[in-house]
């Protein structure tokens, strides 16, 4: 698959003005002011041109919190969510996604999720996973979260619960040892072995999280606490956080938009961030797509919440009209997750990169174009690719 982006304003995410784009074989090859389409048709018969006039460019989505393979069963097991199709993610900006389990680390499976995460790469982007759920001590596919982290190719890190009714409240001892088991892991692996901490709904939370850090030689950096624009009090603790040098995960699902009610506006709580000096690298977002809510009713029944994985691209595109600098809006979806995981293909345009890319109207911020490795995916807002089981 050979590509060349004419005439785009590119962000790397830095933005370096208008520039060509030269991908071969599903890595970014040439950037330059001007590449001659005449002469790269010569040397390559079959490559795609493309004109990018009046788009901007910048690298794919990289949503490092979704359920892809269903989450949910809270209330009752008709409450599951089904498994997240390929042009769910793809419509959405996405091209490399991170799945994981959630309350049910009971029914659901660490080797089914694998399984679809490697059925999404076959599929065409770029997949990997957290091993563990809400449970300490976790479930896990060789038996041991630091030989899943180190051995399983996919596996990024570990997933926890903290501060939450629905997590395992165990001793500080436990829990600190489980986040020491993802960093071993991380260690012997070659990875960042970060562990991905839901955020139940107690203000004190990240300050108690910091005080437990604090007592060993952990860095605050292993650790990356999510959902933290769910309620107000959360969120501040949250700027205290991030000005002490925690990371913070945004939740672009999380929304007023989606019937989460009292949450901070995704993109609102980006530029509230920026704004109270918490330092852009240590600020990022992700879905929770396909993540959901079961609320209780009065009369007994339940009303289920569901975060879309779209959120991403709707929270990006109105960071942007909030007056958040593009550069930074592609760090906190693409770049710094990207980095904080060790991708280090992902989450940026620069030759050896991979050719995940996104051209954007500058006019109405509508998706033109998405290529995944080099393979476009979607044309004005339309899916060309499909999973197997689409339509």
């Amino acid at each position: 698959m050979t590509l060349l982006i004419k005439g785009a304003d590119l962000y790397c995410p830095e933005h370096i003005g208008v520039n060509d784009v030269l991908c071969l074989n599903g890595k970014v090859a040439e950037i330059a002011p001007s590449i001659d389409a005449a002469s790269a048709r010569k040397i390559f018969p079959g490559i795609e041109v493309y004109d990018a006039e009046g788009l901007f460019c910048m690298p794919g989505i990289v949503d490092s919190h979704v359920h892809f393979n269903g989450a949910g069963g809270e209330g009752c097991p008709q409450f599951r969510t089904p498994p997240t199709q390929l042009s769910e993610l793809t419509k959405a900006g996405i091209t490399t996604v991170v799945g994981l389990l959630g309350t049910d680390g009971i029914t659901r499976s660490l080797d089914d999720l694998y399984m679809k995460a490697r059925g999404l790469q076959n599929e065409g982007i770029s997949t990997w996973i957290w091993t563990g759920a809400y449970q300490i001590p976790s479930p896990t596919i060789t038996g041991n979260v630091s030989r899943d982290i180190a051995m399983i190719d996919k596996v990024v890190g570990l997933k926890v619960a903290f501060s939450d009714h629905r997590s395992s409240h165990v001793s500080e001892g436990a829990f600190i040892e489980a986040i020491a088991g993802s960093r071993i892991g991380g260690i012997v692996g070659g990875k960042s072995g970060k562990v991905m901490i839901h955020m139940g709904n107690p203000a004190d939370g990240l300050s108690k999280l910091r005080e437990i850090l604090s007592r060993t030689e952990i860095p605050l950096s292993q650790v990356i606490p999510t959902h933290l624009n769910r309620n107000e009090a959360l969120f501040e603790e949250s700027i205290i956080h991030g000005k002490a040098g925690g990371n913070i995960d945004i939740t672009a699902g999380v929304s007023e938009k989606y019937h989460f009610g009292g949450t901070v506006k995704p993109s609102s709580a980006v530029s509230r961030l920026i704004s109270s000096g918490v330092p852009i690298e240590l600020i990022s977002m992700s879905s929770d797509g396909n993540g959901s809510m079961a609320v209780p009713q009065a009369d007994g029944t339940f009303k289920m919440l569901v975060s879309p994985v779209q959120a991403m691209y709707e929270e990006f595109t109105d960071m942007l009209k909030e007056g958040v600098p593009c550069s930074d809006a592609i760090r906190v979806v693409s770049g710094n997750p990207a980095k904080s995981l060790g991708l280090l293909s992902k989450g940026r345009v620069a030759s050896g990169a991979d050719a995940d890319l996104l051209l954007i109207s500058k006019e109405d911020f509508s998706l033109s174009a998405v290529w995944a490795l080099g393979k476009k995916m979607v044309e004005n807002d339309v899916a060309i690719v499909k999973g197997v089981f689409e339509d």
